[in-house]
């Protein structure tokens, strides 16, 4: 029960992050992105979890990546293809498909993960008392 708090904690820590991030970007955004934002920072925080912190940073942002743009593929074929909500449309970019994901947004994920790779490890240093990160670059 004590991880399904915490879990609980991070995912609402993640899907406010996110539509933050949207609001600041692209200054709207929609009520499914918070529960997109949510399971992209549990996953990617789940990167520590499941390696250690010996992995090089750049291994662990890569990992990040990837796992947001399958989240990304995966919920934009939910939201915009099958519910038809339009919330994103990546067409018009190289390298997309099905207009739900493309190559640019996936060197952002990547970058971004660092950002929510390191928040994730020090909301759990701070507010659950588990290791102090340290990274290798």
């Amino acid at each position: 029960m004590k991880n399904i708090g915490k879990l609980f904690i991070l995912f609402v820590t993640g899907g406010a992050g996110y539509c933050l991030v949207e609001l600041l970007f692209r200054h709207y955004t929609h009520m499914t992105m918070f529960a997109v934002g949510g399971v992209c920072f549990v996953l990617v925080g789940l990167i520590n979890e499941l390696f250690s912190f010996d992995m090089p940073m750049r291994w662990q942002m890569l990992i990040g990546g990837i796992i947001i743009t399958a989240v990304e593929f995966i919920s934009g074929c939910i939201i915009n293809l099958w519910l038809d909500l339009n919330v994103w449309d990546y067409s018009d970019l190289p390298f997309n498909l099905l207009g739900q994901i493309c190559l640019p947004f996936t060197f952002a994920w990547i970058v971004l993960s660092g950002a929510a790779i390191v928040l994730d490890d020090y909301l759990r240093y701070l507010w659950f008392n588990e290791e102090k990160p340290h990274y290798k670059l």
